[in-house]
């Protein structure tokens, strides 16, 4: 038989227990929302882009605002990007910087895929086609707000 103490210690482990379960599933519980995205951008070594999108979590369209600036951009495009943001708890987690190392080459009717994460954990996960002439071999950098 256990004495007092010792129920009393192993009863505190399995709340212990309990709570620590809980809180891991409360944490680790992130959703999938998707993304449309339109980008322009243009610049000569130093590129500027910026556009609009929609986030669609939860059954809620969301406004999106982008900007953001390429080092090592020549040409001129525009791309729609549609795909997914993984990792969402709330919509507010999509704010943020986002980054990629990148070499491509797009020329008229090409195409864009990107995986991209930002420091809330969300990863963007989108393709789709641009237009116009681009080339560049960058560390490309993206900002996205909540309109």
């Amino acid at each position: 038989m256990l004495s007092l103490r010792h129920r009393t210690k192993l009863c505190v482990a399995i709340v212990v227990a309990a709570i620590m379960l809980t809180g891991a599933l409360s944490l680790s519980y992130a959703e999938t929302g998707s993304v449309r995205l339109n980008i322009v951008k243009a610049g000569f070594i130093v590129g500027i882009g910026g556009g609009s999108g929609t986030l669609n979590f939860q059954g809620r369209n969301y406004q999106l605002s982008i900007g953001g600036i390429n080092v090592g951009t020549i040409g001129a495009s525009a791309v729609d990007l549609v795909g997914t943001a993984e990792n969402l708890r709330t919509a507010a987690d999509i704010v943020g910087v986002y980054s990629q190392g990148s070499a491509a080459l797009a020329i008229v009717g090409g195409g864009r895929v990107a995986e991209l994460q930002n420091a809330n954990g969300v990863v963007l996960k989108v393709k789709g086609p641009e237009v116009g002439l681009e080339a560049s071999l960058s560390l490309s950098g993206m900002t996205i707000s909540m309109q």
